[in-house]
């Protein structure tokens, strides 16, 4: 026979509103500074029912890296065909949007990723994604083969998407740094398409 989940007469499951509180508090003090009695509290649950649901408290910080959106980004959407540069600025503009949806959840995984081996793991997963991502809208918007430039320049460009993503919440608008970036990675595959910086 199955355990009911405990619920709130919200009807919000206790576990969400255990992951939502490990969030918001692991981003505000820290994972390590953060004890699960606090995490309870914040969910209005007893600490048991966090023992419950995550046996250790890295077990929170895992489902926290599962909760992460994955596959993001359709390239089939974003690719101008013949269109590199406007190919990118969508690209770029449709992961700026899943940044949005988590923010917060993104900053505390790259604060954790030095001391936390699943979060390092699942940071390198999501980073490799994004490099095959930039791959395939510069092949389908150009019809380039694959070739070691374009992995260099998708690695290049995952890597100023990275960490623009990584620095969101410290930084001013950035987005006429971006735009150079992407001019230079354009230029670098196509010298014909080189322009004058502002």
């Amino acid at each position: 026979m199955d355990t009911p989940v405990p619920e709130e007469p919200t009807g919000e499951p206790a576990r969400e509103r255990i992951l939502a509180a490990a969030e918001s508090l692991f981003a505000e003090h820290g994972f390590d500074a953060t004890p699960t009695s606090k995490v309870a509290e914040r969910a209005a649950v007893p600490k048991g029912l966090v023992h419950y649901y995550f046996r250790r408290k890295p077990d929170l910080l895992e489902a926290l890296v599962d909760r992460l959106p994955h596959d993001v980004v359709r390239c089939s959407e974003v690719i101008v065909p013949g269109d590199l540069t406007a190919s990118l600025r969508r690209l770029v503009a449709a992961l700026d949007t899943a940044l949005d949806d988590s923010a917060v959840l993104s900053h505390l995984l790259w604060r954790e990723a030095d001391t936390l081996p699943v979060v390092r793991d699942a940071l390198q997963r999501r980073f490799d994604e994004l490099v095959t991502a930039v791959q395939d809208v510069i092949v389908g918007a150009t019809g380039l083969e694959l070739s070691d430039t374009v992995r260099g320049a998708s690695l290049l460009l995952a890597s100023a998407i990275g960490h623009r993503h990584a620095m969101a919440r410290h930084a001013a608008d950035d987005t006429g740094e971006m735009e150079r970036e992407l001019a230079f990675v354009v230029g670098a595959l196509d010298p014909g398409t080189r322009r004058s910086q502002p």
